[in-house]
């Protein structure tokens, strides 16, 4: 999901400060692996596949697991693969509707099935921070009155039309997390927090995410990393590291509860925001996208791994592939 770093805008609106050179070269360290032609790195790789002179512990290789298989009597046909080449987000609906966010567009799984949304448009930052509501950025494609890269794009029927919040020609933000409160968004220029979705300003985490995830409350941020998880407390102001799993996605259910995926497809769960992790169950395989919510009372998990969709009712305990119908 990773996509080449594109030029920096010739100038920047106010209050954007650009970050320094060396954490720059973070930046470019992480995104430099992808271009319209080229997929570029996978969410395995860029999570395993660490610089020689990195601090970190390497990441395991992935494993062959299989997701836990759907129970006996479990309703509905089990859902087709994600169609495409790549997976850059998902997010699950409070009516058990499962959004996905790929190359080309939502595609939107269903009682009714699985269909195409909106415009093929590239969509690589992707978040649902309340109901009725989608956030992406990405890239656009001919004959769609966009801009190129697309900004924070903002949906509000289900991903069928997009309109522009801001940024529009300026920022591809590669990960995307957000509230009703607060957005934040990573892209080849660092990390940026927004009120609003208009007004940005620049944030100085210790590393370079590759993925993000924003408690209900905004206070809350964990980010993923080569080297380890890195959470904030006070919205992204200030970072300490997580000294628990080395994780590839996480997702939070509600203020304190967030479910994390390695790379190998190893599930854990923390009840404290982030602090502390306990080993849960496994997705099967490398995590392309994952969210979490809390429906009936439950700890409901969506993640895809080798472009299918499985789900979670037992936070994160078992996986089976996600049915429709």
């Amino acid at each position: 999901m990773m996509r080449g770093v594109r030029a920096r805008p010739a100038s920047v609106p106010s209050p954007v400060v650009l970050r320094s050179a060396a954490a720059g070269a973070i930046v470019v360290l992480l995104l430099a692996a992808c271009s319209a032609e080229d997929p570029g790195v996978s969410p395995t790789s860029a999570a395993t596949q660490a610089p020689s002179d990195a601090a970190g512990p390497s990441a395991p290789e992935p494993t062959a697991t299989e997701p836990t298989e759907a129970a006996p009597g479990a309703a509905g046909e089990e859902a087709p693969p994600v169609p495409g080449a790549h997976v850059h987000g998902v997010a699950l609906a409070e009516d058990g509707v499962v959004l996905v966010a790929t190359h080309e567009g939502v595609v939107r799984f269903g009682p009714d099935g699985m269909t195409s949304v909106g415009p093929p448009v590239d969509l690589m930052g992707f978040a649902a921070p309340e109901p009725g509501r989608l956030l992406a950025s990405g890239h656009t494609m001919p004959g769609v009155d966009l801009p190129e890269p697309m900004g924070l794009i903002e949906s509000t029927d289900g991903g069928q039309t997009w309109t522009v919040l801001s940024r529009g020609g300026q920022s591809d933000f590669h990960a995307l997390a957000a509230t009703d409160s607060l957005v934040l968004g990573f892209d080849a220029q660092g990390l940026w927090a927004s009120p609003d979705g208009v007004e940005w300003e620049a944030l100085s985490p210790p590393v370079a995410p590759y993925a993000l995830a924003l408690s209900p409350d905004g206070s809350t941020v964990l980010l993923t990393h080569q080297d380890g998880p890195q959470r904030s407390a006070d919205g992204g102001r200030t970072w300490e590291p997580v000294d628990g799993p080395l994780l590839q996605r996480v997702a939070f259910a509600d203020d304190l509860t967030v479910i994390g995926v390695a790379p190998d497809g190893g599930a854990h769960v923390s009840t404290d925001g982030g602090v502390t992790w306990q080993a849960r169950g496994s997705l099967g395989g490398p995590p392309e996208a994952l969210d979490a919510a809390v429906l009936d009372g439950q700890v409901h998990v969506v993640g895809i791994t080798g472009a299918r969709v499985h789900l979670s009712t037992d936070g994160g305990a078992t996986f089976a592939p996600l049915r429709l119908g």
